[in-house]
């Protein structure tokens, strides 16, 4: 008896349900909806209506994550270029490419955005919080699958934990405003009539851009053997993934149609601005630094699941602790110099862009190939 391996938490049930729909969220904070100014390009620019893209996003998370997650168990595949391969073919090497360079536009999006908000809660240079989070995903990225699944896990749940304070705060004081909102069907800040398909639109844009976030989670598929826990996981994930978006989406309603807050460059700063006192804006600064963390952390283990796939069909090894921990220094570095450009551009062109070709090479295929390759298998 004493020479059976306890089975640790993370590799029974919760290791099967819920793990995989936690990484995915925590991935998914960074560039989905950590600053706030994401919810406002797909979502809540529409006021009264923003909250059919959200359900919209809800059914399309579900679906990806169900989809995604079935064609890795059916085929033992958990790195992207394996997954991918199986339902685009030749076209998986477009999904690289696009998925590498949408892992920098995120990050770069992530590290504007704690610029600035390192600088207005915790008056410390731009560079001293980049600097700490590049020596931090360096770390975890070196330990690799162990640390990171950890490290996500017990994060999500601090995030969780002060996105709820953050929404009560905002909410709590600005619920009259937000009811006027619906109750009017106020839709004031897009000029010109809006129509359902145009928020459902956005809120398909929002699920083409956030599909990048699906490698990162792959690793954490090993323990799947069912379809039962394939659809189970999926529709967990769903709800990890849209439950923060109508947080925001509901707290940036009580300070609808101002421009204050939908211009700004981080919304929820303006919207905690004077609410709680010091102690809440540090709480956020501390928050989106770790968002950028996580985010960071999972994209770029996901590229390097990448690269050694690719190392082992070639007959060459793997790459070293080091090297991975030198690799995602370099791809931190890339995305700390095109931060530059600022979070609302990168956000309103880039990710729009991005999500097209998401769709194109990722969505579309999956949803017709890889599901067809399913509904075929035993």
């Amino acid at each position: 008896m004493s020479n059976i391996k306890k089975q640790s938490f993370f590799d029974g049930a919760f290791g099967k349900y819920i793990l995989p729909g936690i990484v995915l969220q925590s991935v998914l904070i960074g560039g989905g909806y950590a600053t706030g100014r994401e919810i406002v390009a797909f979502g809540a620019k529409f006021g009264a209506l923003g909250w059919l893209g959200g359900i919209g996003i809800f059914i399309g998370f579900t679906i990806m994550s169900i989809l995604t997650f079935e064609i890795a168990r059916i085929y033992k595949v958990y790195d992207y270029k394996s997954v991918v391969k199986q339902f685009a073919g030749k076209f998986a090497l477009l999904y690289d490419i696009i998925y590498i360079l949408l892992s920098i536009l995120i990050i770069a999006v992530m590290a504007s955005a704690t610029g600035e908000i390192v600088q207005q809660t915790l008056g410390l240079s731009y560079w001293i919080g980049v600097t700490g989070v590049v020596i931090i995903v360096g770390i975890l990225n070196f330990y690799g699958s162990w640390l990171i699944e950890r490290f996500e896990t017990y994060g999500t749940i601090a995030l969780y934990i002060g996105y709820i304070i953050f929404s009560i705060l905002v909410i709590s004081k600005t619920w009259g405003n937000a009811q006027q909102v619906f109750a009017n069907g106020d839709t004031s800040y897009i000029k010109g009539s809006i129509g359902v398909g145009t928020v459902l639109w956005a809120g398909i844009i929002y699920v083409g851009y956030n599909l990048a976030v699906y490698p990162a989670a792959l690793f954490t598929l090993k323990r799947q053997s069912t379809r039962k826990e394939t659809i189970i996981a999926g529709i967990l994930s769903g709800f990890f993934m849209t439950i923060p978006w109508f947080l925001t989406y509901f707290s940036i309603m009580g300070f609808y149609p101002s421009k204050v807050v939908l211009e700004a460059s981080v919304p929820w700063l303006q919207m905690l601005n004077g609410l709680g006192g010091t102690w809440v804006i540090v709480l956020f600064g501390i928050v989106i630094g770790w968002t950028l963390i996580e985010t960071s952390t999972g994209m770029i283990h996901a590229f390097v699941e990448r690269v050694n796939t690719g190392l082992k069909e070639i007959g060459k090894n793997p790459l070293t602790d080091k090297q991975n921990a030198l690799l995602t220094i370099t791809v931190l570095i890339i995305a700390m110099g095109l931060s530059k450009i600022g979070i609302i551009d990168l956000i309103a062109k880039g990710y729009t862009m991005m999500a097209y070709g998401m769709i194109a090479v990722y969505a579309i295929p999956l949803v017709t190939i890889g599901l067809y390759k399913i509904v075929k298998s035993k």
